[in-house]
């Protein structure tokens, strides 16, 4: 085989790869592959051309081909002609993605376009005016599908627990795979088994105190405020400020850490122009979380944050951190699995994250949003299934304790008892849950003692005379 045709093999590899690709990984994938010093050079030369895009650093560093130019998009010289305001471009349903992915069509053609060399594409400066045309509970950039979907399988206890139920009670997964998951979009190298470690045990990687490790435990004081605090938490500024802060101490100047920029900043791999002056981004920063504040919808007002805390750049550094953390606000106080950026790959997200500062296009960070939580509530169901967490018992736990204290009040036993149970369950519970609902109960019944009449209403009195006739 000619060296151009092995070369080519590789373009091939990377491009027929769903995910960009390790050095290692394109050498498992050569046929006949040449010596690791030989394909290095080749992606060179192929970054060079402008074939593949090269992205991360040291061990971080990924190579994907390069898309084709997209059609329909603005050209580099098109001008300075006012952008249309994207407000949820795409409205994708299943079908129009089953083919794609986690992508639909609309969100393709973005991602080209910002996949694209940079001195193909113009400059864009902050625009003002899309956060103004945003109208809460009237734009949405989740389709009604969508958010009704994720409501079904996020919902994880009942509507009457106080908010962060269920954060606390999967913390310790929570912490791990929000730290992990947000500092490996960073370019972060720690492996999961290291990250749980670290957050779990306090031992870092090779026992080292660097950027990464930091990076990790920041994340894990910023989640621990959020569960804490879940019961009074509020979208503010304030709020962001301390969650930035919590996320960039000792990664940034002091006086930066929790504080609005005064210097302008640019975003590699964007020709993304920020906005400047410091009490210009304070404004704005209000402006983005007043708007979201008057959200209803929860995946909506979460979407939002992720987006527009992003966008704004208010901060010299930990920007998108930030909108991740923020955007488990929401989740969190609504007793939702949270967003956990799971199997979501580090090029996409950062191309989705471009096609919002240069397109003001949410489609491809909404796609990316809705099939990576999908993907969390299944791994967080698995979760439960391997503790043996009981989502019935749970989510009807006052229904349950109800029917016991009324069984023991009216010393049903027996036929009456059974009677009572078939007759008033299906008022109780959906026809689907009602026998696990019934088991639950007599589980109650069986394991029922003086110790366990807290929060029933039932006295010692009237337990021992239904314990009489059993």
């Amino acid at each position: 085989m000619a060296v151009e045709d092995r070369k080519s093999a590789v373009l091939t590899v990377l491009s027929r790869a769903h995910a960009p690709l390790r050095l290692s990984e394109i050498l498992a994938r050569l046929p006949d592959a040449p010596s690791e010093r030989t394909v290095r050079r080749w992606l060179v030369e192929l970054v060079r051309d402008s074939h593949v895009v090269k992205t991360g650093k040291t061990r971080a560093t990924r190579y994907r081909a390069r898309l084709p130019a997209p059609q329909g998009l603005p050209s580099p010289d098109a001008g300075n002609e006012p952008r249309p305001h994207v407000v949820a471009r795409h409205q994708a349903t299943d079908e129009t993605r089953s083919e794609q992915g986690v992508f639909s069509p609309a969100s393709l053609t973005a991602l080209a376009h910002v996949r694209r060399p940079l001195f193909e594409r113009r400059p864009i400066a902050y625009n003002a005016d899309w956060l103004d045309s945003y109208r809460p509970n009237r734009t949405f950039y989740l389709h009604h599908s969508d958010r009704t979907r994720m409501a079904e399988r996020g919902r994880r206890t009942v509507s009457s627990e106080p908010a962060g139920t269920y954060a606390k009670r999967i913390y310790s997964r929570l912490l791990i795979d929000l730290s992990y998951n947000s500092s490996r979009l960073e370019g972060n190298t720690y492996s999961l088994l290291d990250t749980q470690r670290l957050v779990m045990e306090g031992a870092s990687a090779d026992g080292r105190l660097d950027e990464e490790t930091t990076m990790i435990l920041n994340h894990k004081e910023a989640i621990r405020h959020l569960v804490d605090r879940a019961a009074s938490i509020e979208v503010t500024y304030d709020e962001v400020l301390t969650l930035h802060y919590l996320l960039s101490d000792g990664l940034v100047p002091p006086q930066h850490a929790g504080g609005i920029r005064d210097y302008g900043v640019r975003v590699d791999g964007s020709t993304f122009v920020p906005l400047e002056g410091q009490d210009r981004l304070a404004s704005q920063m209000t402006a983005v979380t007043s708007k979201a504040s008057e959200i209803d919808d929860p995946f909506e007002q979460s979407l939002f944050l992720l987006v527009h805390i992003a966008y704004v750049q208010a901060f010299a550094d930990v920007n998108k951190r930030t909108s991740r953390l923020c955007a488990n606000i929401p989740l969190v106080r609504h007793n939702l699995v949270p967003l956990s950026f799971n199997s979501v790959a580090t090029d996409d997200y950062a191309s989705a994250i471009v096609a919002v500062y240069e397109l003001n296009d949410t489609g491809p960070i909404a796609d990316l949003y809705r099939a990576s939580y999908f993907r969390t509530c299944m791994e967080y169901n698995a979760t439960a299934q391997a503790l043996g967490f009981d989502e019935i018992r749970v989510r009807y736990r006052q229904q349950r304790r109800r029917m016991v204290a009324h069984i023991v009040r009216e010393l049903l036993t027996g036929d009456a008892l059974e009677a009572y149970l078939e007759s008033d369950a299906p008022a109780q519970v959906p026809p689907e849950s009602r026998d696990h609902f019934l088991t639950t109960i007599r589980e109650d019944l069986t394991q029922l003692s003086p110790a366990r009449l807290a929060g029933l209403g039932v006295t010692r009195q009237q337990f021992g005379r239904w314990l009489a006739r059993t």
